[in-house]
């Protein structure tokens, strides 16, 4: 049975950094591309960043390039987003997602649809 748990979302004022981490199990996060997307009140889920399960390669929304950077740790299989120079435009829940073997050569993927696995996500606030 595939989870994932994310932690550590927060209230920050901008300008803060914070990091959010995703544990997983049902599944190696080595061996899954690994995502983060996020969804402010009203408006749609949107991709933050992505990792692929085999070199570990990195992409990122465009928004968010250059402030935030994903990882992975295979020991604690878990999946971290780290958030530097938050805005207030950053505010949202945060969700960590695995990405559908079917995709897994398709290099960094950004499209939602393309997850299969979900976790419940965790609020991040970031007041100015």
């Amino acid at each position: 049975q595939v989870q994932l748990v994310e932690s550590g979302g927060g209230l920050v004022q901008a300008g803060d950094s914070l990091r959010v981490s995703c544990a997983a199990s049902g599944g190696s996060v080595m061996s899954y591309g690994m995502g983060w997307f996020r969804q402010a009140p009203g408006k749609e889920r949107e991709f933050v960043a992505a990792i692929t399960w085999s070199a570990g390669n990195t992409c990122y929304a465009d928004s968010v390039k250059g402030r935030f950077t994903i990882s992975r740790d295979s020991a604690k299989n878990s999946v971290y987003l780290q958030m530097n120079a938050l805005k207030p435009e950053d505010t949202a829940v945060y969700y960590c997602a695995r990405l559908s073997v079917y995709y897994r050569g398709d290099g960094c993927d950004g499209r939602p649809n393309h997850y299969n696995y979900w976790g419940q996500g965790t609020q991040v606030t970031v007041s100015s």
